[in-house]
């Protein structure tokens, strides 16, 4: 099964089209801030969360919640493909709906192989994958640059290094993350970290030593 959550008015073929709202008529009516989901443990091999995260989960407990369900209901390394705002772009801050800020890096907290390499080194990042008994991986991640930070890393006028002391100091330098994020079961079972381009938790918002993928605002769509 394909689970396309918070479809909104982009009804995909061949995927489950699921959104709170009837008047977006998707072929499931679900709120995903109530639990349990109405679908089986094990039973889906793609998801697609493209600017949904954001909207959900003001309460702690209720996205954390969310975070088991899709745990729960989907198979081992099933591909879930996550957009959402940067939250420091003007996109996340002026829309009242969104409620929470994600990025790659909070999902290394649902790592239980990071959380176990930190409670070694006495690290204080919260062990949520521990904690929840879920355990995920970042798979890929791509940033997309805002304009004109990306026309100028594209044509080569803005060196990597700058590109990530900007990220520190201002805002709307990366317009959207975009990254798929693996579960790994039977969680624990994964003993090696992440990969080295996911950032730590203590440091969220930049990118990590490694590249990663930075793309051009003027190259990709909103909601690709």
């Amino acid at each position: 099964m394909r689970l396309n959550l918070g479809c909104g008015g982009k009804i995909t073929p061949g995927w489950l089209n699921v959104d709170k709202f009837p008047t977006c008529n998707p072929d499931q009516v679900v709120d995903l801030e109530r639990f349990p989901w109405p679908w089986p443990d094990d039973s889906v091999d793609e998801v697609r969360m493209h600017h949904v995260l954001e909207h959900l989960g003001a309460q702690t407990e209720i996205y954390l919640g969310i975070i088991k369900e899709l745990y729960r209901v989907c198979r081992d390394n099933a591909a879930i493909h996550i957009i959402v705002p940067h939250p420091r772009h003007d996109d996340f801050l002026n829309d009242p709906s969104h409620v929470r800020p994600v990025t790659p890096a909070s999902f290394v907290l649902f790592s239980q192989a990071k959380n176990r390499d930190w409670l070694a080194k006495g690290v204080s990042n919260s062990p949520l994958g521990l904690y929840l008994d879920v355990d995920f991986v970042v798979d890929t991640e791509s940033y997309l640059l805002e304009e004109p930070w990306g026309h100028l890393y594209e044509q080569k006028k803005l060196p990597f290094a700058d590109l990530q002391h900007a990220i520190r100091l201002y805002g709307n330098v990366i317009k959207q993350f975009e990254f798929v994020v693996r579960p790994i079961k039977p969680a624990g079972s994964r003993v090696a970290a992440p990969p080295a381009s996911v950032q730590a938790a203590d440091a969220p918002l930049v990118p990590g030593e490694a590249p990663v993928n930075m793309v051009p605002s003027a190259l990709r769509s909103e909601d690709a």
